[in-house]
């Protein structure tokens, strides 16, 4: 099938199946530098779902998204400017005006556009709308539920009023430097726990239903066929994809569902 996202005025398209072959090159990139590196990375949501289901993209999803410990985030931060001039890299450490409440990092093309359906989030960065891949941190969380709990209830709380802020044209850098601060020490209190889960600047899973698992269920990771490439996913990828898409994730969804949800304009 084929779903399109745009028609333009000569009435060529812009369909689901050219966003993602963009994404493909791009990942490949990041292949090379985090392999150049000795980076550890894998496919999160629905990109693992796809490899795992499809051996490729979920045929009507529209968007990339990859995971990595803190340790090897921060390793990536120094050399991803060895993506090249092609990309921009946006996250709270490059732009004070990013907003912290989405993944840390945003890596964008050049020469494309991609206005996102979420508008509470709006990307903040003026260097570049471009269509991105999104980097998400996994760190250490605390066996302990409701210690877990509390740490979570913090930041949701922070979360709420930098949203609030942030739609009233401003930038709360003092709640946002919390906001990441609270992630960063979360992680380092509960380091060599058994369980890791993306860092608590991800505040929009339920909070007594985190995305955590098991960190052995992660290591060695394992490259697996994805489109024309092998990207990583992780070493056993259901214990990931139970939590973080569903217990039932290689049944397909119903009709309904099975269509692209994140972009509402594009240009490639």
């Amino acid at each position: 099938k084929e779903y399109i996202l745009k028609t333009k005025e000569d009435g060529t398209k812009i369909t689901v199946r050219d966003v993602q072959l963009t994404l493909l090159e791009m990942m490949k990139d990041i292949d090379v530098v985090c392999r150049k590196h000795g980076i550890s990375y894998w496919l999160t949501g629905g990109s693992a779902l796809g490899a795992v289901r499809h051996k490729g993209f979920i045929p009507w999803d529209d968007d990339a998204d990859i995971g990595m410990m803190r340790e090897d985030y921060e390793k990536f931060q120094k050399v991803v400017h060895e993506l090249g001039d092609q990309y921009v890299i946006q996250s709270f450490d490059t732009h004070k005006e990013y907003n912290v409440l989405i993944p840390p990092m945003k890596i964008r093309k050049k020469g494309t556009y991609c206005e996102e359906v979420n508008f509470l989030l709006k990307n903040k960065c003026k260097d570049s709308d471009g269509l991105f891949i999104d980097v998400f941190i996994l760190d250490y969380v605390s066996e302990n539920k409701a210690k877990d709990f509390i740490w979570r209830i913090r930041n949701g709380i922070l979360m709420i009023l930098i949203a609030i802020f942030e739609n009233l044209h401003m930038n709360p850098l003092l709640l946002k430097k919390r906001f990441v601060r609270n992630a960063k020490k979360y992680g380092q209190i509960n380091s060599g726990s058994r369980y890791i889960g993306y860092d608590l600047t991800w505040t929009f899973n339920s909070f007594f239903h985190p995305v955590v698992y098991l960190k052995e269920s992660v290591f060695p990771i394992q490259y697996v066929q994805f489109e024309d490439t092998m990207l990583p996913i992780p070493k056993r990828p259901k214990d990931m994809l139970d939590v973080e898409v569903s217990v039932n994730h290689m049944s397909y969804p119903p009709l309904k569902d099975q269509v692209p949800k994140h972009i509402k304009d594009i240009e490639l």
